[in-house]
C-alpha cells in the first residue's frame, strides 16, 4: 500500500504558471475556514503579521485572492457548504443558517433534526440537511471508512459542514452554557472533551475573560480610516444575555478552537496511518457582536493580528504531532460580511426602508381580494416570501398563476429591484441575470418569491425579533489558499469560482469530487 501511495503524483498548476508538485499523499489534511476573512485586509495588515502564521502560508502557498460565491444570498453556512460540497445551494440544500418552517411558521436552524439528541446542548441537529456529499465524505468512502474526520468550530453549522455525513465527530461552543457540544449523529464524544467541559471549559473562565489590544494602539495604524484614538476593553462578566454568543464573535474565541484542535490531533493520533485523516478548523475574523464594531475599528485590526498568532500556533501543533511535510492545508473564507452601516442619510446617500412585515401583510390582503378570504402568505425569511402552498393546492389554483400575480404586486414596492418566482427558477425560465438567484435557491427550503432589494436600502423588521440589514452589493475579495512545504509560493489574481475548491482538494487526495460538484479542479 505504501509503495502505491508514494508512487502517485499530484500536479497542481496555477493558471499557466510552473507546475507545483506534492509527491506523496498527505497523511493529514487540514481545512481552515475563517468566517469573514478578507483578501484586502490580508494585504493591508501583511507587514504586521509574524513569520510563522498567515505570512508563512501566503509566502509558501498558492494564494487565490479572488473567490466568487455566485449567490444572491450568502452567510457562513451557505458559503462553507459550497466550499465543502463544490455545489451551490440549488443542489446541496444549505441556503442559509436558518430556514422558515411552514408547518409552525417559525424560523429554525437549517440543521434541526429531532431524530438526534445533543451532547452538552439541548439542540437536536444533524448534517442531513446537506443533500450532497462533502470532501470529507468522499475521503471516508475512498478509504473504506479508515480515514478519521473531525471538525471543530465556534458555531454549530460550521462544525457539521466540516465533518459532513460520515465524520467521526463535530464539536462547537453551544450558546447557553458555553460548553463544547456535539450531536449523537456522530459516534465520537471523546472523554477528554467531556473532561475539559467539566474542569476547564470557557464557562469556568468567562467572567474573568477580557479582550483588549494585543499590542500598543499606536501600532494599529494599517487601516487608514480607523477613527478611534482610544483603546478598547471587552469584558464578558457583565453580560446576562447571549454571553457566549457574544464571546464567539470576539477574536479570542479562536484560542478556544485551537485547544480542541490540539486535543484531536494529539489524542486521536491524526496523520499516523496509511490513509489521510481530515481535520476541519473554523475561526472567526468578523466584527465584534456581528456588526456592532466598524470594519475600520481597532477591534478588527486586533482580530487579524490574533488570528495570525492562532494560525501560527495551529501550524506548530501540526508540525509537532504530524509534521508539516506530511500535511496538506487549505484555507478559505466565508465570503460574507456582517457589519452595521453608518446611517446613509447622514451623508445624503440615497436611502430607504423596506419592511417585510408590511409587505407580506399587504400582499396577503391583495391575494384575499383576488382569491378569497384566506391566509395566502405564511411568512418571510432572507428576502424570500413563502406562500401557503397547501391552501393553493386545495383551492386548485395554479401555482404559476398565483406566484406571477404576487410577484407583479411585490415588484411595485419601493426598494424592490426584482422579484423572481420559484417556478421561473425550477422550470428554466431564467437568464444570466437570474443565475445567482437560482444558485441560492433550493426547492425543499426556499420561498415562492425571491426578492432583490435596492443597494443602500435597509431591511427593517417591525417585530423586533430579526436584525435589520443594510443591503450592499459590493464585491469583497475573499481568499483560497493551498499550502504544502513542497509547493512554491504563488499569488493568483484572476477570479475563481467557489465550486472549484472542492475538486482541487479532492485532486490532491486522489479521490472523487463530491457528488454534486460539476466544476473541474483548478489548473
Amino acid at each position: 500500500m505504501n509503495k502505491l501511495i508514494t508512487s502517485l503524483i499530484v500536479v497542481l498548476t496555477a493558471a499557466n504558471l510552473n507546475a507545483q508538485q506534492i509527491s506523496e499523499l498527505p497523511k493529514l489534511v487540514v481545512g481552515i475556514s475563517v468566517d469573514q476573512l478578507r483578501s484586502d485586509y490580508l494585504q493591508f495588515l501583511y507587514n504586521a503579521f509574524g513569520e510563522q502564521g498567515l505570512k508563512r502560508l501566503i509566502q509558501n502557498g498558492i494564494l487565490y485572492e479572488d473567490v466568487e460565491f455566485s449567490m444572491e444570498f450568502t452567510d457562513r453556512a451557505s458559503t462553507m457548504a459550497t466550499v465543502y460540497t463544490g455545489a451551490y445551494p440549488y443542489h446541496n440544500g444549505i441556503v442559509s443558517s436558518e430556514r422558515f418552517n411552514s408547518s409552525n411558521l417559525r424560523l429554525e436552524s437549517i440543521f434541526n433534526d429531532i431524530a438526534f439528541m445533543g451532547n452538552y446542548t439541548s439542540q437536536s441537529v444533524s448534517p442531513k440537511s446537506i443533500k450532497t456529499s462533502t470532501i470529507a465524505d468522499e475521503l471516508k468512502i475512498a478509504s473504506r471508512g479508515l480515514s478519521r474526520v473531525y471538525s471543530v468550530a465556534p458555531e454549530m453549522e460550521q462544525a457539521l459542514i466540516g465533518a459532513g455525513h460520515a465524520g467521526n465527530g463535530a464539536f462547537w461552543i453551544e450558546n447557553i452554557q458555553g460548553r463544547w457540544a456535539s450531536t449523537t449523529f456522530y459516534k465520537d464524544m471523546p472523554f477528554y472533551i467531556e473532561r475539559y467541559n467539566r474542569t476547564d471549559g470557557i464557562d469556568k473562565r468567562i467572567d474573568n475573560t477580557v479582550w483588549q489590544p494585543l499590542k500598543p494602539i499606536s501600532e494599529y495604524n494599517l487601516l487608514p480610516y480607523c477613527s478611534d484614538d482610544w483603546s478598547f476593553k471587552h469584558s464578558f462578566s457583565a453580560l446576562r444575555k447571549d454571553k457566549y454568543k457574544t464571546f464567539k464573535t470576539s477574536a479570542i474565541v479562536n484560542q478556544e478552537v485551537n485547544k480542541i484542535a490540539e486535543m484531536l490531533i494529539s489524542k486521536e493520533n491524526l496523520g499516523k496511518k496509511d490513509y489521510p485523516d481530515f481535520l476541519s478548523v473554523s475561526y472567526n475574523a468578523g466584527t465584534y457582536m456581528d456588526g456592532s464594531s466598524s470594519y475600520y475599528s481597532l477591534e478588527i485590526q486586533d482580530t487579524y493580528l490574533r488570528l495570525d498568532n492562532d494560525i501560527a500556533e495551529l501550524l506548530n501543533i501540526i508540525d509537532k504531532n504530524v509534521g508539516l511535510s506530511n500535511t496538506f492545508i487549505f484555507l478559505t473564507s466565508s465570503g460574507n460580511l456582517n457589519y452595521e452601516d453608518i446611517p446613509a442619510e447622514r451623508f445624503n446617500i440615497p436611502y430607504g426602508e423596506f419592511r417585510p412585515d408590511r409587505c407580506t401583510a399587504l400582499l396577503n390582503t391583495y391575494l384575499m381580494a383576488v382569491y378569497g378570504q384566506e391566509n395566502w402568505v405564511l411568512g418571510y425569511n432572507n428576502q424570500q416570501i413563502y406562500l401557503n402552498n397547501s391552501l393553493i393546492e386545495d383551492k386548485k389554483i395554479e401555482i404559476k398563476e398565483i406566484q406571477s400575480k404576487a410577484a407583479e404586486f411585490v415588484i411595485q414596492f419601493s426598494g424592490v429591484q426584482d422579484v423572481v418566482t420559484s417556478q421561473q427558477l425550477l422550470h428554466g425560465n431564467w437568464n444570466k441575470n437570474s443565475e445567482k438567484f437560482r444558485n441560492s435557491y433550493n426547492k425543499l427550503v426556499s420561498g415562492d418569491l425571491i426578492l432583490s432589494i435596492q443597494p443602500g436600502w435597509e431591511i427593517v423588521f417591525d417585530n423586533g425579533v430579526s436584525n435589520n440589514k443594510t443591503v450592499r452589493r459590493d464585491a469583497i475579495k475573499t481568499p483560497f489558499l493551498i499550502f504544502h512545504p513542497s509547493i512554491k509560493g504563488e499569488k493568483i489574481l484572476s477570479r475563481i469560482d467557489a465550486t472549484e475548491i472542492a475538486p482541487t482538494v479532492s485532486k490532491v487526495l486522489r479521490i472523487r469530487s463530491p457528488n454534486g460538484c460539476n466544476s473541474a479542479p483548478l489548473n
